[in-house]
């Protein structure tokens, strides 16, 4: 392993989105990248969909075999707030983060370019604006109807000073070999970008941390039932929801599984934490999952990369 820069000075944002809106999430994103800069934050973390939004409990009118004019509208409106990569919002991301001069995790519905397929994406800017994109590569249940799976930008690292770094999004943490193929490539810092409040969740994230024996930076947002735009049409959907959609949790995991930040609910807040990059190497003394503790000869992975 390379020598890491020795403390990583993070900001995970858990903001509530303007749901439907990119205009005004690329514009609440860059205001809250200059805060969090303002703050000393060298890496600055957003959750899954921060742009347009997670546009949770609704169906667009989807059922086994039929679909309705109505959904359609809704489903249309929410493409035409998805973001073309590169193009307008990935350009302010990406003078941001050079104004900031820090690290810049971003989730994002993106619109292809050449198709009328939407992807789950994440996206990390350098401080000098450099970007990267990662599609999730299967849409978790109901979201299959909203994005498709992605057919590029697997797993690709982002070269920091504090070591690979790299993102899954949110239940892409329970495929065992997406895991690897992140470990394969030395992780230090695993970004989560999630929609995921539950319980289980938090055994998850410190099981990851533990078995990669790296950070696990889990960033979800929080957001409301009246946060949806009332023009919608499933107000049906929307009322069914609880008050508080998305609770949040996020938190930050060290090497070992335990909390630097404990989890915040219900609440919009911005976690900073000072991260000692030296944990990851004297962690990984008894077990490296992918170096001494590994077993080549019995267990391979081939990742089809694009």
């Amino acid at each position: 392993m390379k020598d890491l820069k020795p403390i990583c000075s993070i900001a995970v944002v858990q903001a509530d989105p303007v749901l439907f809106d990119k205009a005004a999430c690329t514009g609440k994103a860059v205001d809250l990248i200059a805060q969090a800069a303002g703050n000393g934050a060298e890496l600055i973390v957003f959750p899954e969909l921060f742009i347009p939004g997670y546009p949770y409990g609704m169906t667009f009118g989807f059922t086994v075999g039929s679909r309705t004019p109505e959904g359609r509208q809704d489903w249309k409106r929410y493409y035409d707030n998805s973001i073309l990569i590169p193009g307008p919002e990935t350009q302010r991301l990406a003078q941001a983060a050079r104004a900031a001069e820090a690290w810049v995790s971003i989730g994002v519905s993106e619109r292809d370019a050449v198709s009328a397929t939407l992807y789950n994406s994440n996206l990390i800017f350098s401080p000098q604006g450099e970007m990267t994109v990662h599609r999730k590569l299967k849409p978790t249940g109901a979201e299959r109807v909203v994005w498709g799976d992605a057919n590029r930008d697997y797993f690709p690292i982002a070269q920091t000073p504090w070591g690979p770094m790299a993102s899954l999004i949110c239940w892409e943490s329970y495929m065992p070999l997406a895991r690897v193929a992140l470990y394969e490539q030395g992780v230090t810092l695993y970004l989560s970008p999630n929609t995921n409040d539950n319980a289980e969740w938090q055994a998850t994230i410190r099981h990851i941390a533990i078995e990669g024996h790296c950070y696990f930076i889990n960033c979800d947002m929080v957001f409301t039932r009246d946060d949806y735009p009332r023009d919608l049409h499933c107000p049906d959907e929307i009322a069914r929801l609880p008050e508080i959609v998305c609770r949040g949790g996020s938190c930050i995991v060290d090497p070992y599984g335990h909390y630097v930040t404990e989890p915040v609910w219900d609440r919009e807040a911005i976690l900073y934490a000072q991260l000692d990059m030296e944990q990851v190497p004297a962690s990984r003394m008894e077990f490296d999952g992918c170096g001494h503790y590994a077993r080549p000869d019995v267990l391979e992975l081939i990742v089809h990369n694009a």
